[in-house]
């Protein structure tokens, strides 16, 4: 009963605040920390209340934030402190006296309660969003339509998020977002390896989305970060879960976290396995309007994916205050792909006058490695300093070919037979340090640095049949070569009291980029550095009212194959090509938030603005019905937007949430002696609703709508889709059976037109419903991935 009034209590209090008993100023002040008994780790999300010991009613509440750290405030003179959390045995503290206002608990150890742990059953449910100074945490646990999926489809169910169907990551609607895995750099997160595909849902405990990141982070991705940090469980014993699923179409994988805590180790390991199958549909059009001729294409894909994932790793506690961490990462895919297309030519009688078959066959296998060695020191009397210095690096490789046959329906073109060849190679390494030192409480100063590699190479190659054997095309064949490197030093400072913070910083990164364009010889040199000012403020109104404001200066640089110029033939006429004198952009962000909570609702409203110089953008050159896509530097962009995120729990058996995104945009530049200004708007919504039903049975219906919206040259058009889940708890709680249905009417699409005065381009695909059963069972101390919106202990 302790347990379940505690958790109720402390959801109540989270989620919707105590508006009659709000804090004022001239009260009491209490602090204090809470940490694990086992490990002497920060507790967060622990439930501290004040309490009136006459009618066992509580007064104000709180929970404790990620370090553990609590402060709230009270006018009460007779009260005792309770401190509890789901899983462990409660504290009370009665007769706390104060002392010039204030008292300070110090640190509260909680030890596990054996029987509640063998006895847990959840009552209520937490909010899937955690709003912080600088950034957004979202459980992955609370996403019910997410069984199955992997890390873009979770992704997609993110507040700011969109994940488009060619598993383009953007945020805010801009694309220019820095991804990271545990904080860091990784080849897992590497969008061109489509490496984020062999991470699972149940492998992710948080996913952190980042505005406005401070000078502590690096300046990289003009939109934000987006981080995502994987489950590391330290329960003592042998503890784990396993997951099982399967779908239509292919979709089937097998997923096993083990983890056991000693004294003195933590071995924490995650282990995935699985088939995924994405057909698609796709047509393209090239017209060209002086000689009224086209060029029109209809075809299907369908690609099979295998793939293993294995990360492995240790925490070695040296000491209460010393901890090496040795963690890796193996992944490995297998590609297969056929494609079948038809390509017909029309002349201005739109009569057939040519068409021909294409049929491609790629096979591809993508080995990815990646590994970390941490050290972290604690300082005794200083529970927040800290030092902190890591290694990692990251591989990934791709040994692809293509078998292209065209085999002519219509006209007396000939038949072809064309063949490709890619060896890639990518080693990123990052070296970094961090120290973090307080001082007189109230105050906090951080510093490091950062040095990071890349180096990338892509040996392509194409192959004609010449009628006896295939023959190496040198037009179309070459090595591309990209080394980056890039040392970032930075520092920041900052205040905080009970109702205001201040924290400013400054982070200066010096940046040497090389091509090499091997069988030409063409090299490039590019080396820049600059500074990136950060600057975030908050101001605690109540305990129902907050304000936070930020600014930071960010950068996008061009990657490997926005600056590549060779390009996959798998369409003639429509390629995608790089630019290797492609420059950086930068952009200055600026937003104000408020997260409030009004009864049964909380939100936060968000304004923002973003200014972004040598605006990257792809502008597509037309000539003989072939297109031909390359990035470049077209001037300026200017964004004003609101952002606003509600929760409503009208009744404790159904709730809704909402995300709404609206941005102005103005865009002024030009390109070769052409204007370009224009403004445009970009939209998107999304509404979940979850309904509690008997027998232990959970649904949620998700509805997203991303509006149509315009660059140089392009109109996307928009989209409107839904997703479904189910879920149900077995074996009190021990297991959980879950379905889900993703783009349950088969209407999410990606379609783009360029309607130019001498030509009309269009590209559509659409790759349908996918639809998952799953089955997760926690055994020692773990627990079944019931998607309950926090990790418990």
């Amino acid at each position: 009963m302790i347990r379940k009034y505690c958790f109720v209590w402390g959801v109540v209090l989270f989620l919707f605040g105590m508006p009659q008993v709000t804090a004022q100023r001239g009260s009491i002040t209490i602090t204090g920390k809470v940490v694990d008994q086992a490990n002497g780790t920060p507790i967060e999300f622990a439930t501290v209340l004040v309490g009136d010991p006459t009618n066992e009613k509580p007064i104000v509440g709180t929970t404790t934030i990620e370090d553990g750290s609590f402060t709230l405030e009270t006018k009460a003179t007779d009260f005792y402190i309770e401190i509890s959390f789901i899983g462990f045995t409660t504290k009370r503290i009665d007769g706390a006296k104060a002392v010039d206002g204030r008292i300070d608990v110090g640190r509260v150890v909680l030890g596990e309660d054996a029987q509640q742990l063998n006895e847990v059953v959840v009552e209520g449910e937490i909010s899937q969003t955690v709003f912080k100074l600088d950034k957004r945490v979202f459980n992955v646990g609370a996403d019910l339509s997410s069984t199955g999926a992997s890390a873009l489809e979770v992704l997609n169910n993110v507040p700011s998020v969109n994940v488009n169907i060619e598993g383009q990551v953007s945020l805010r609607g801009s694309s220019g977002v820095q991804m990271l895995i545990n904080g860091k750099p990784s080849v897992i997160a590497n969008e061109q390896g489509n490496a984020l595909g062999t991470l699972t849902a149940d492998m992710i405990e948080r996913i952190e989305v980042i505005t406005n990141p401070s000078a502590k982070y690096d300046a990289e991705g003009t939109s934000g970060i987006i981080n995502i940090v994987l489950k590391k469980e330290e329960k003592r014993g042998l503890n784990g879960a396993v997951t099982l699923n399967t779908g239509a179409p292919n979709n089937h994988s097998v997923g096993l976290s083990l983890n056991r805590r000693t004294e003195k180790f933590n071995l924490f390991s995650q282990l995935g396995f699985g088939r995924r199958t994405f057909p698609s549909d796709n047509e393209s059009e090239n017209r060209n309007l002086v000689e009224n001729t086209a060029i029109n294409s209809i075809g299907e894909s369908d690609k099979n994916e295998t793939f293993f994932n294995l990360i492995l790793g240790t925490d070695y506690h040296i000491d209460e205050y010393n901890v090496l961490t040795l963690s890796g990462n193996f992944a490995y895919e297998w590609e297969k792909e056929n494609s079948d297309a038809v390509f017909s030519t029309y002349d201005p009688g739109n009569t057939i006058t040519d068409a021909f078959k294409r049929r491609e066959l790629t096979e591809a296998t993508n080995p990815k490695y990646s590994y970390e060695l941490q050290y972290k020191k604690d300082f005794e009397g200083h529970e927040d300093q800290s030092l902190l210095i890591s290694a990692t690096g990251n591989l990934f490789a791709k040994d692809q070919s293509s078998d292209f046959i065209n085999t002519t329906t219509v006209g007396d073109g000939e038949d072809e037979q064309q063949r490709t060849r890619t060896d890639f190679s990518q080693a990123d390494y990052t070296f970094k340090v961090d120290y973090t030192h307080p001082w007189a409480e109230k105050y906090t100063v951080e510093t490091g640095a950062q040095y990071q590699i890349n180096d990338v190479g892509n040996d392509f190659a194409v192959s004609d049949f010449d009628g006896v054997g295939f023959e190496e095309n040198p037009d179309l064949t070459n090595v591309f070569e990209w080394t980056q490197k890039v040392l970032g030093v930075y520092t920041t400072a900052a205040y905080e009291d009970d109702a205001w913070g201040l924290k400013l910083g400054v982070r200066f990164e010096d940046t040497d980029v090389n091509t090499l364009l091997q069988t030409n010889d063409v090299r490039g040199n590019k080396r820049y550095n600059n500074f990136f000012p950060s600057g975030h403020t908050s101001y605690k109104i109540n305990d129902d009212l907050s304000l936070q404001a930020g600014y930071s200066k960010r950068i996008f640089r061009p990657r490997m194959w926005d600056l590549n110029p060779f390009f996959n033939i798998r369409n003639n006429y429509n390629i995608r090509t790089g630019n290797p004198d492609l420059q950086p952009e930068y952009t200055d962000s600026y937003e104000i938030t408020s997260i409030y909570k009004v009864g049964k609702v909380s939100m936060n409203l968000g304004v923002y603005y973003r200014h972004t110089e040598d605006v990257v953008e792809r502008v597509v050159v037309f000539e003989d019905n072939v297109s031909v896509s390359q990035p470049q530097n077209i001037g300026t962009n200017n964004t004003t937007g609101i952002e606003f995120n509600a929760k409503y729990i009208p009744a404790k058996w159904i709730s809704f949430t909402n995300d709404f995104n609206f941005g102005h945009f103005e865009r002024a530049g030009s390109f070769e002696g052409t204007s370009f200004d224009f403004t445009g708007e970009q939209w998107s919504t999304r509404l979940i609703g979850k309904i509690k039903l008997p027998a232990d049975i959970d649904i949620e219906l998700t509805g997203n709508y991303i509006s149509g919206y315009r660059t140089y040259q392009e109109e996307i058009s928009e989209n409107l889709f839904m997703d479904f889940g189910a879920r149900k708890k077995i074996l009190k709680g021990k297991a959980i059976l879950n379905l889900s249905v993703r783009d349950v009417f088969a209407s999410r699409i990606r379609e783009s037109i360029t309607d130019q005065p001498d030509y009309y381009l269009r590209n559509f695909s659409q790759r349908g419903r996918f639809v998952t059963f799953g089955i997760s069972f926690g055994f020692g101390k773990g627990e079944a991935m019931e998607f309950s919106g926090q990790k418990r202990f």
